[in-house]
């Protein structure tokens, strides 16, 4: 008798041109997705951070074409990185818990000097983060230990809760707050992101109700231009006026800071409609922060 062949489970697409590696973060594996401009020097690289219970593909939506910013980026000439974070792909089997976020920073620190090590980053690397993923970039860029940023660009995520985070996170309401109105997203997101969504780890989810906290210690230590984008449908998070300004006054070190406010688009920015558009204004902002080398300019530090 033959022995049974186990059908191999096969990998979730990826966009042309998109490849998937693993970094080193001090011997815990993260895999990653990376597009690189082809058969050029990249302009700059762009480390992108998901929120939580979602991973690295949210970066490589699937519903529509425009979606993907590793395919944008790599067209106009930027290298991009989309790293499932400590606790996601690869390394969930290492950490079923996940991390604590000093943990998460020191870890993807450790991944960013692997991948700096191996692949070209061009005038430097700006973190753009969404939701969970921007407290993990501020908490890097807070950091002393961790290398020079262009900056850090941070989609749904705020320092004041506009929700209960008492409520069950798989409760209707809740699940809301995620999405926003349905119409905000291309026809089959639901399927074609099916391999995107991914458990919260429970260390993660844990430090939620700690977050206001948490920014107040963070904020004065950013000393890299920032730019904040808030959905127009958003639910995770205050966004008034006096919010954002509370909010802003808190980051007394940035040279810079912009908030944006994305139109038709609900939290999950990259996944919506207004991918395209959100992308393009990242990368703008992108070039905004590199320094100009034909003037002598350093990257801020």
């Amino acid at each position: 008798m033959s022995a049974a062949r186990s059908t191999p489970t096969l990998a979730p697409p990826v966009s042309r041109g998109v490849r998937r590696i693993t970094l080193d973060a001090a011997g815990i594996p993260l895999s990653a997705l990376l597009s690189e401009p082809e058969g050029a020097v990249p302009r700059a690289a762009v480390v992108a951070l998901h929120g939580g219970g979602m991973s690295a593909g949210y970066f490589d939506g699937q519903a529509h074409p425009e979606q993907s910013l590793l395919a944008l980026g790599a067209s106009l000439g930027y290298t991009v990185l989309a790293l499932d974070r400590p606790g996601y792909g690869r390394s969930a089997t290492r950490l079923p818990d996940g991390q604590t976020l000093s943990e998460q920073s020191a870890a993807v620190r450790a991944a960013l000097a692997d991948f700096t090590s191996r692949y070209a980053t061009g005038a430097g690397t700006l973190l753009l983060a969404h939701s969970f993923g921007g407290k993990l970039a501020l908490s890097l860029a807070a950091d002393p230990d961790t290398p020079t940023l262009l900056g850090l660009d941070i989609s749904g995520l705020g320092h004041r809760y506009a929700v209960d985070l008492a409520e069950p996170a798989g409760a209707g309401p809740r699940r809301r707050f995620h999405w926003g109105p349905l119409s905000l997203y291309p026809p089959d997101t639901f399927r074609a992101s099916a391999d995107v969504v991914a458990p919260m780890p429970k260390r993660e989810e844990g430090e939620l109700p700690h977050w206001p906290g948490l920014f107040t210690a963070l904020a004065p230590r950013i000393r890299v231009p920032v730019r904040l984008t808030f959905a127009e449908h958003e639910a995770w998070w205050r966004h008034g006026e006096q919010d954002l300004a509370d909010l802003t006054a808190r980051l007394t070190a940035a040279p810079r800071v912009v908030v944006d406010r994305q139109p038709a688009a609900g939290h999950n920015i990259s996944l919506g409609w207004a991918a395209r558009s959100y992308h393009l204004r990242t990368l703008a902002f992108l070039e905004d922060c590199i320094p100009d080398r034909t003037r002598g300019g350093t990257p801020h530090s």
